[in-house]
């Protein structure tokens, strides 16, 4: 799709560098520069346990398909190679902090100057505006702690949840995609680039764009319950004879609850007017709650998946990761590829969410290691071997 399509990736963790694997999934060529000794991501499962960790998944899947240059950016010859990069290039993608760009010169303004038809990809943990421009920041305090997110996926009454590793920024990443795809077509228009800005505090509040709404119109918001205590109990997680969890939900009609609780055994809830409406089933709902716990604790999970797909309504196990890498239906919809190793071999590796024309996409190259492309793409700059070398001798790049 995105053949021809020259990308410079200059970022670190995990949002950006995804937004740049998902586009070379997608045809793209992307060249990752990192600092001399390696995105810190390289190093997640250093020392963290006593097992004998080889690999590193997490970095391999945001940075598959990539050529791998590093460079030290602080240096001025450094930071030349980078501008040469980019003015060769569609695509600049970057979560540099504005202010260490400009130190280098590879802020917009400048960089623009030099490349107009380039499209600038800034992606911040607070954006490019306000006082806090600079403030560093990661998925778990911009995208979720500072937008509201961590507040209110908590239980009322409960402490603040973590948030596992990257979601906020895979969600940015993808967000980060949209923008550069929205630029490339008016590109073509126009023939002029466009600054493209992500952030994963603005992410965030998009992502919890419903609650937000509600609150800048009413002014207020309800907190969300503990599962004992469901507005609606027949929206719910519920625990089956075997001990696994499913997740039911009713859809926006009266048909969907009255059938619901038929099919679990309890009709009587339905001329009770202690659940009549909807109002009386939120006073009421530890009751009912309790009523239906009762219920679906006398059928194994598999059971009750059959009855509530045989009445065609809305239902989910509620799965392991264990669970989903052996389920038929994620690979069926095409969650799962093949990747290449390195080795001349491929391994199992999880698809960007987005497929054509029914076709798995497949990687071109396996995860780079540190600076392996960096004398191939300075030779292509026009670097001799000589300067290549007196290069790496004073540590500009590796």
């Amino acid at each position: 799709m995105l053949e021809g399509v020259k990308i410079v990736e200059l970022a670190s963790y995990m949002a950006a560098p995804s937004a740049a694997m998902v586009l070379s999934d997608w045809g793209a060529e992307v060249i990752k520069i990192e600092e001399i000794g390696g995105d810190p991501v390289r190093r997640a499962f250093h020392g963290i346990s006593r097992n004998k960790l080889v690999g590193n998944p997490m970095f391999a899947f945001d940075n598959r398909g990539k050529r791998g240059v590093a460079v030290n950016i602080r240096d001025a010859a450094g930071a030349k190679i980078i501008r040469e990069l980019v003015a060769r290039a569609d695509i600049f993608i970057t979560n540099v902090r504005p202010g260490a760009l400009t130190r280098a010169g590879l802020d917009y303004d400048s960089i623009s100057a030099e490349n107009p038809r380039l499209i600038y990809a800034s992606v911040t943990g607070y954006g490019l505006q306000g006082e806090e421009q600079n403030r560093p920041g990661f998925d778990i305090v911009a995208f979720w702690a500072r937008s509201g997110l961590a507040r209110m996926m908590a239980p009322k009454g409960t402490d603040p949840i973590p948030l596992r590793a990257a979601v906020g920024d895979h969600v940015t990443g993808i967000a980060t995609v949209s923008g550069i795809l929205a630029a490339l077509y008016a590109r073509d228009r126009t023939g002029k680039g466009t600054l493209v800005e992500t952030s994963l505090l603005r992410t965030g509040i998009f992502a919890l764009a419903s609650d937000m709404a509600t609150q800048l119109h009413f002014g207020k918001l309800a907190s969300t319950p503990p599962r004992e205590l469901a507005v609606e109990a027949t929206r719910n997680f519920y625990q089956t004879s075997d001990g696994e969890w499913l997740m039911l939900i009713p859809r926006g009609n009266r048909t969907d609850f009255g059938d619901i609780c038929k099919i679990v055994g309890l009709p009587g809830l339905l001329s009770d007017p202690r659940f009549k409406t909807p109002v009386d089933r939120k006073e009421n709902a530890a009751v009912m709650v309790k009523m239906f716990d009762e219920a679906m604790a006398k059928r194994t999970l598999a059971e009750w998946g059959k009855i509530l797909d045989d009445a065609d309504l809305v239902w989910a196990p509620v799965q392991h990761p264990k669970q989903v890498v052996e389920d038929a239906q994620a690979h069926a919809s095409g969650a799962f590829i093949d990747v290449p190793d390195g080795a001349g071999g491929t391994v199992k590796g999880i698809a960007s969410p987005v497929r054509f024309n029914g076709q798995p996409i497949l990687p071109r190259r396996p995860v780079p290691e540190p600076g392996q492309h960096t004398a191939e793409v300075l030779a292509e700059l026009g670097y001799d071997p000589a300067a290549i070398e007196k290069l790496r001798a004073d540590k500009v790049v590796d």
